[in-house]
């Protein structure tokens, strides 16, 4: 671990295992190297430090499916309900269920190293930045946006390694090493799920109270208070906070609107878009080709897009109104000649459209966040508040819902559902509204809902796995073999079972 004093753009510190190591992925390109303490001298390089972590979240690694955030929300998304492939396919193996419990797997492997890298860069950048000459509201900006990083990066950690966290208990059970400090250690052991969610909350505030009055971010690529609010209400709704979730989810919207009908078929690839919050957006000369999320879910010429288009279940497909705008988003019979194809790509039944490419390579805007996450998180926490007893915030939650749905469908008339009715209106609702975008298996584990993907298009011979049990070890991912190896304060005993 000796080069951890050096930052590596646009990666900090390219590690393969956390903690104490026994190797490192290094770029040998000697132009991306620079000491953290030029990095600091000023905010204009510690900038340029923090556009290295968001370069990082869409930039290649090592497999092709190891594109970024992108890759990430395909994982996420293949081990839920409403993902369906058309063939069968070596690639995302996930799917079946059973890729993710071998400690070697390559994907186990990129997910921890992917979010800890991110964590170390912006330790680097926390630790870094009070020190920096330069303005005192670009400071804020960047170390606010830093610690919204960290938050974010062991959220996104602890919901896929460690147990759900479930409301009304201590949660003990093992989450991930927890890492706030960019100082040398040993190896940090596994924290409880608790303290995870506790440090997660910590930084979230303290990115928030920064964040307010900071400088006005470059562009949304950039974090700044209306995300670090939603990313709040992300980790409120998954920890049961109802009030928290559905506070901070109303208070990330104002700037924002709803896109039009017109904007909501136009491929999912810019972020011009009016609803958009967060996203990292690419250009034409930056195409990371065959490794990029709209290679394996666009119209770019790849094998993934050629032979498999991506597909709805066809049992979520059938809960879409006709006059709503995103039943135009895949083609039931398959014929469709008005959904894109690359050439020589084949055609599948409930193919989708809703990611297209933004030119003729594999480039595209991945998204981030958007506003109607909020509206949904609103109404789900409400309608949760209702079930619990607070039987007054049922109509709370019909109205956030019906600014979301009406603006999809302009025939969608204000839901009388209440209590347990309305909250699966509501998910319902969210599984379309967020296809596609890495929400479906940890939307499955925070509610401890079982994967269900009979009754509509999934097979046994695809998909390897129709239906799994809540609440087994296998929702929780494997440990890396190689940190297992390497910080002997996890070691074999820590291994998930």
């Amino acid at each position: 671990m000796k080069n951890l004093h050096k930052l590596y753009l646009p990666l900090g510190v390219l590690i393969l295992s956390f903690g104490s190591c026994k190797k490192e992925y290094l770029d040998a390109d000697p132009t991306n190297l620079v000491d953290t303490k030029a990095v600091f001298i000023t905010t204009s390089n510690a900038m340029s430090a923090l556009n290295g972590i968001h370069r990082s979240l869409y930039i290649q690694y090592s497999r092709q499916e190891e594109g970024g955030q992108g890759s990430v929300n395909l994982n996420v998304d293949y081990m839920g309900n409403d993902l369906v492939n058309s063939v069968s396919t070596t690639a995302y193996n996930v799917y079946k269920w059973v890729s993710h419990k071998n400690a070697t797997n390559g994907t186990n492997n990129y997910f921890y190293t992917f979010y800890y890298r991110i964590i170390e860069n912006a330790n680097m950048i926390i630790d870094g930045i009070d020190a920096a000459d330069g303005p005192e509201a670009t400071k804020k900006l960047i170390k606010g946006e830093a610690l919204a990083y960290r938050a974010w990066a062991h959220f996104v950690l602890v919901q896929t390694f460690g147990k759900r966290y479930d409301k009304g208990v201590a949660n003990t059970q093992a989450g991930i090493p927890i890492k706030i400090s960019s100082v040398l250690d040993a190896g940090l052991p596994r924290s409880s799920v608790e303290e995870v969610y506790k440090q997660i909350n910590a930084d979230l505030d303290a990115s928030i109270l920064l964040l307010t009055g900071a400088a006005a971010r470059p562009t949304k690529s950039h974090l700044d208070l209306s995300v670090a609010k939603g990313l709040k209400a992300r980790v409120a709704l998954t920890q049961g906070l109802w009030a928290v979730a559905a506070q901070n989810a109303a208070e990330a919207r104002p700037g924002y609107a709803l896109m039009s009908n017109a904007d909501y078929v136009k491929g999912f690839n810019s972020l011009s878009n009016s609803e958009w919050m967060w996203g990292s957006a690419q250009q034409e000369d930056q195409t990371t080709f065959f490794f990029s999320f709209f290679a394996y879910m666009g119209t770019y010429a790849s094998t993934a897009n050629r032979s498999n288009p991506k597909r709805i279940n066809s049992a979520l497909y059938t809960k879409i109104s006709a006059t709503d705008v995103r039943k135009g988003l895949w083609d039931p019979t398959g014929t469709n000649t008005a959904f894109p194809i690359p050439a020589q790509g084949i055609r599948s039944t409930y193919m989708q459209r809703k990611f297209t490419n933004a030119g003729t390579t594999s480039i595209g805007d991945v998204v981030n966040m958007r506003v109607a996450e909020m509206y949904l998180i609103e109404a789900e926490a409400k309608a949760h508040l209702a079930v619990e007893g607070n039987a007054g915030e049922n109509i709370n939650a019909q109205n956030a819902l019906f600014t979301l749905a009406k603006n999809r469908d302009a025939s969608y008339v204000l839901s009388t559902n209440t209590g347990a009715a309305l909250l699966n209106e509501i998910l319902i609702q969210r599984r379309v509204e967020l296809w596609g975008e890495g929400f479906g298996f940890f939307d499955l584990k925070r509610l401890n809902l079982p994967v269900d993907r009979t009754g509509g298009n999934a097979t046994l011979a695809i998909s390897g796995v129709l239906s799994v049990p809540a609440g087994g070890n296998e929702w929780q991912w494997s440990i890396p073999q190689a940190e297992i190896d390497a910080n002997k304060a996890i070691g074999p005993a820590g291994q998930n079972p």
